[in-house]
């Protein structure tokens, strides 16, 4: 990369580091620069959700992650002594993270830093950015200057992507010009990690609501809990002492609790606001820098994380050839998503900090009812898990799709699983080569493009008039994914209902695996379909085999093979 070609990424929290690891995997370096001098040290954010820790996964660090947390069995919301309320957690299907996971914030950074050394990156720790000038919308709009103590004054720069990651007063953001509308809640909110005595939960999350603000209740990972209240604005900042902290403690938690000591406190206001838009020409906002959130539910870092996902395998194919208007995708499909986290904590927040008693009554009775009839379990986990990316009006997905003929006048089942934008579900299998993994979601948890060719009973080695179709339609797909521009990330794979007879072919460019669960394989009943699965795991765009051009041709990381293979 020329200097003029980085991409440097403002800000290496959770979302910066994941931004540039997901850049890095797919091939593209970038620069990035903090002002703190190391990763953080301070617990701060404790929650990682489903949604999140796939996403983890594809950049390697949900194992490490995994052993250092504590995974939560649920949360329970109590006022006035009793327990009114509850939800389960666990039950979530399809994922190999059913239930979140309590891991320190500084945790999570110092995994997240340690996998960027691994891949060859780095942070440039006590960098500023001193300054930035963004001159209209146009590419390559952006020249900056970074401030490094005892460097002197280094010259302006302009780089060719300026990623603003650096948190809830963005300097990226301001000299964008771009707008962070929102509030300010009218409360002051106080927290201390510590060790307590009297029988707090061990594996659940518990909301005290009582009429003078919340105590929330939190085990952390290696023993300990988090405290979590909530008064009226003073205008202090100081944190807490413990005396004080147990003095909130005693008036709105159990009898008998008690705090021994304490390794962290803090005093903080919280924000519900998010940017006006996400991207600016050369300029991309992502995390706290797009939108800050109450900590209720545990969002803000969940979203974050995902943004930097979403940015840098999409950054990474346009730097690697693909139609830049993919960018356009990042904020039609990330804005939207913060609005839905940013509206859920609100809900949480305002829910907490009812006051008046037929509003508590009122809202009591609801939480008896919703857990009840499992309505809080069916609604509040799935949103709290940020699973369905709900990407079916994005621009990076098409609109209309190329459907798959009939068979004995019945159409195939495609449109349901397949319809773009949507999760794959996972499916067992068993792999033949060019695999190890022994389900679909283990295979995409590589974070890559893939064309997954499914073919069902009609084809290859049923002996039927679809004979060989399978195998063909994927040598086919592997020679488009070879031309395309982002040949190196991308794998190919025929996903079979049957054994092959005779043995599978392992010197074919291609992996293959038999459907145990016959979930996707079912849908190619008339013959074969492919299928563009993103990076992220959601359905970019499908065909049958006699559509592959058509596919290609719709799908803007996929578009350069077209005149190569046609």
């Amino acid at each position: 990369m020329t200097q003029t070609d980085t991409v440097l990424i403002v800000g290496a929290g959770p979302t910066g580091l994941t931004t540039a690891c997901t850049l890095l995997q797919h091939g593209v370096d970038a620069r990035v620069i903090d002002r703190r001098n190391g990763p953080a040290s301070e617990p701060k954010a404790l929650i990682l959700w489903s949604g999140a820790l796939e996403v983890l996964r594809r950049i390697d660090v949900a194992d490490s992650l995994e052993k250092r947390s504590l995974p939560l069995s649920g949360a329970s919301y109590w006022s006035g002594g009793r327990r009114t309320g509850g939800v389960r957690f666990g039950a979530l299907a399809d994922t190999a993270f059913p239930r979140p996971l309590c891991v320190p914030q500084s945790v999570t950074e110092g995994v997240l830093y340690d996998r960027l050394l691994k891949l060859g990156g780095n942070v440039e720790w006590n960098t500023e950015l001193a300054a930035a000038r963004v001159t209209g919308s146009t590419p390559s709009n952006v020249s900056v200057t970074l401030s490094v103590p005892g460097t002197g004054s280094p010259a302006p720069f302009s780089p060719r992507w300026l990623v603003g990651a650096d948190g809830t007063h963005s300097t990226v953001r301001a000299a964008a010009g771009i707008a962070f509308e929102g509030s300010t809640y009218a409360r002051d909110f106080l927290l201390g990690d510590g060790v307590f005595t009297g029988g707090l939960p061990e594996d659940e999350a518990q909301y005290h609501l009582t009429p003078e603000g919340v105590l929330v209740v939190v085990p952390l990972p290696g023993g300990g809990h988090r405290v979590f209240f909530d008064r009226d604005a003073t205008g202090e900042v100081r944190p807490l002492s413990d005396e004080e902290l147990q003095e909130l403690l005693t008036a709105r938690g159990p009898k008998g609790w008690t705090l021994q000591s304490t390794w962290w406190r803090s005093t903080f206001r919280v924000h519900t606001k998010v940017a006006g838009k996400f991207r600016e020409g050369s300029v991309l906002l992502a995390g706290d820098a797009a939108h800050c959130h109450s900590p209720a539910g545990g969002q803000g870092l969940n979203t974050g994380v995902q943004d930097g996902f979403n940015l840098g395998w999409k950054l990474a194919a346009v730097i690697n050839g693909a139609d830049p208007a993919l960018l356009d995708s990042y904020e039609a499909e990330r804005r939207p998503a913060a609005l839905r986290a940013l509206r859920n904590s609100d809900r949480q927040t305002r829910l907490w900090m009812l006051r008046q008693g037929p509003k508590r009554v009122l809202r009591d009775t609801l939480l008896k009812v919703a857990t009840a009839t499992g309505a809080l379990d069916r609604r509040i986990v799935p949103e709290l898990a940020q699973l369905d990316p709900g990407l079916e009006s994005s621009p990076a997905v098409p609109g209309e799709l190329p459907r798959t003929g009939s068979r004995g006048g019945r159409t195939t089942k495609g449109p349901g699983l397949l319809r773009p934008g949507v999760r794959l579900p996972d499916t067992p299998w068993q792999p033949l080569h060019g695999t190890a993994a022994a389900s679909l979601h283990e295979f995409l948890a590589t974070g890559r493009h893939t064309l997954l060719v499914l073919q069902g009973a009609g084809g290859a080695d049923a002996g039927g008039a679809g004979a060989g179709a399978g195998e063909r339609t994927a040598a086919e797909a592997a020679e488009l994914a070879a031309h395309s521009t982002v040949r190196s990330q991308t794998d190919v794979l025929l996903l079979t209902d049957h054994r092959p007879r005779g043995g599978s072919d392992a010197s074919a460019p291609y992996a293959r695996a038999v459907d145990i669960g016959r979930k996707l394989t079912a849908i190619a009943e008339a013959g074969p379909l492919v299928v563009y699965v993103r990076p992220d795991g959601a359905v970019g765009a499908w065909s049958s085999h006699r559509d592959l051009m058509r596919l290609a041709a719709g799908v803007s990381v996929l578009g350069a093979a077209v005149e190569s293979v046609a």
